[in-house]
């Protein structure tokens, strides 16, 4: 069994939702899901030992948050190269925090990020039927590579 680190910021709660359901995705492909926010992560350290990892950030004025930017230059630390990888975001009107976090994973960190692209929700889809499950499939879907 794999662990694969959930790491998230959420102002309103939707971002932690989308987490938990990612969580149960991973969970259900068999592996071991560990959803972290990023406030508690204060290292490179902390972010060891995990076969893969999935990062969260809402959009806010069109981009993600100054806490998500200081996390990112953190985790560039943690020699993430080759380690597989998604990113996530909720928002109310745009969408770009989930490409910026996946991009950055891709091409900075050089990981093998999951073939569909960053999840994006609006906040009004997370709570529904169709929401959890597209959460839940994306963590099946990044788990699922780890096998």
């Amino acid at each position: 069994m794999h662990k694969v680190l959930i790491a998230y910021i959420s102002r309103t709660g939707m971002t932690e939702k989308m987490a938990n359901f990612i969580a149960e995705g991973v969970r259900m492909a068999g592996q071991e899901a560990v959803v972290r926010k990023v406030a508690e992560i204060s290292s490179e350290k902390d972010l060891e030992g995990y076969a893969g990892y999935i990062f969260g950030c809402p959009t806010y004025h069109r981009d993600m948050t100054n806490g998500m930017k200081t996390f990112l230059f953190l985790a560039q630390k943690a020699n993430l190269t080759g380690k597989m990888g998604g990113a996530f975001c909720s928002y109310t009107h745009s969408g770009e925090s989930g490409p910026m976090v996946f991009d950055t994973m891709q091409h900075v960190y050089k990981m093998d990020m999951v073939d569909l692209g960053a999840l994006n929700l609006k906040e009004h889809v997370i709570g529904t039927q169709d929401g959890t499950k597209a959460c839940q499939d994306y963590g099946r879907a990044v788990a699922g590579k780890l096998s």
